[in-house]
């Protein structure tokens, strides 16, 4: 490990930090490991602790001849006491050449089972490995509240020239906040920006993205979905009814209901007016009630205003049971200008025109997405 290499860790600056951390042969066998609040650290081997010496603030490092075990365990000691974690730094990247190829291609047609954060156990550890997209950062870090929202703790490694970023965190639960911390190459500047392929949020006015543990929902709309692929749709009747779900009925205190209760109230009114469809106004997530959901921030993901994902699939579950279609109205038109969200993502005008006449829409104060961009396009 060089110095700029060590120099650049410390200051949160380096993109490539797989290349020196976790398990490494230089003249035998190396191991390090980052974790700016340790005082002290140790490897695991079986039940020995073999000590690690810090060769810069939160950086340690073991040399031997013999390969730790894996899954790689160090043990720290920080202020509160001891703890022992398994390390980031022994897992390498993940996400496949042809994910990356068709992403910088334009053709990712799925690109949120790649981006994002998505629970997965690799080697036998259960944790979550988060990616995002930010080709004019100098280096981009997972910051949450599971370490304490500080960038220097979990530095993302880049994946070169395709601009995507990605680490796996292991042991990291289901439920916890989190963001992506950028430093842009040009400027130094530093912004925390929440993921635009989150699948679920906190509830507002908080904006970080929150782990979504793997669904375990079972649908029982199979009779539903079968009479619909023999539906003669060209010919058959359609009564759509447009609704949005914050404003169609609040409990008296003004609190919204949520996607269950809505299922008990709004599914028998429409059945009964005789609508074949549901037609719910957007619930990607969204900052501001005001804009009905035509201002969204989180495209994948469901407002927590009116539950958790599971929540939006009962709803769903209990309409095609009730013979309902669900139209989901979806905006990729314009994006508003919220500084934690897409506008400028990597301190540049990433997913939006850098000109503003191109870039923004005066009538509702938004950016517009550039599509001549393929990376947007997927």
């Amino acid at each position: 490990m060089t110095d700029s290499h060590l120099q650049a860790l410390l200051a949160a600056r380096f993109h490539d930090p797989l290349s020196v951390l976790g398990i490494h042969t230089d003249g035998g066998i190396v191991v390090r490991h980052l974790d700016p609040s340790a005082e002290r650290a140790w490897v695991m081997a079986g039940s020995a602790m073999l000590p690690m010496v810090q060769c810069g603030d939160g950086i340690f490092e073991w040399r031997g001849d013999a390969t730790p075990p894996t899954p790689l365990r160090i043990r720290v000691a920080r202020p509160g006491g001891l703890v022992t974690v398994v390390s980031p730094w022994a897992f390498g990247v993940q996400i496949p050449e042809s994910d990356v190829h068709l992403f910088n291609e334009g053709k990712l047609l799925q690109a949120w089972r790649t981006l994002g954060a998505h629970a997965q156990t690799r080697d036998g550890v259960a944790g979550v490995r988060f990616a995002c997209w930010a080709p004019n950062a100098e280096r981009v870090s997972v910051v949450g509240d599971f370490n304490a929202w500080d960038g220097r703790c979990h530095p993302m490694q880049s994946r070169g020239g395709s601009g995507l970023w990605e680490l796996f965190v292991p042991e990291l639960p289901a439920g916890a906040l989190y963001k992506f911390e950028i430093r842009n190459r040009a400027t130094g500047d530093v912004v925390v920006k929440t993921d635009p392929y989150g699948q679920q949020f906190e509830r507002r006015p908080g904006t970080a993205a929150r782990v979504t543990p793997v669904s375990a929902f079972a649908w029982t709309d199979n009779d539903w979905l079968q009479a619909r692929a023999r539906r003669d749709w060209l010919h058959a009747p359609l009564n759509t009814y447009e609704v949005h779900m914050g404003s169609w009925m609040r409990h008296p205190d003004g609190r919204f209901h949520t996607y269950r209760e809505l299922a008990e109230r709004l599914i028998p009114y429409a059945v009964d007016l005789g609508y074949t469809h549901l037609e719910l106004l957007p619930v990607s997530e969204h900052p501001l009630d005001e804009s009905w959901g035509y201002q969204t921030t989180g495209y994948f993901a469901p407002t927590s205003r009116f539950g958790d994902p599971d929540d939006l699939r009962a709803f769903v579950d209990a309409c095609h049971q009730a013979g309902l279609g669900v139209i989901l109205d979806w905006v990729p038109g314009h994006f508003p200008q919220d500084a934690w969200a897409l506008a400028r993502f990597d301190g540049t005008a990433l997913y939006e025109h850098e000109d503003p006449r191109l870039g923004l829409h005066k009538d509702w104060g938004t950016h517009i997405f550039n599509y001549g961009r393929n990376e947007v396009k997927s």
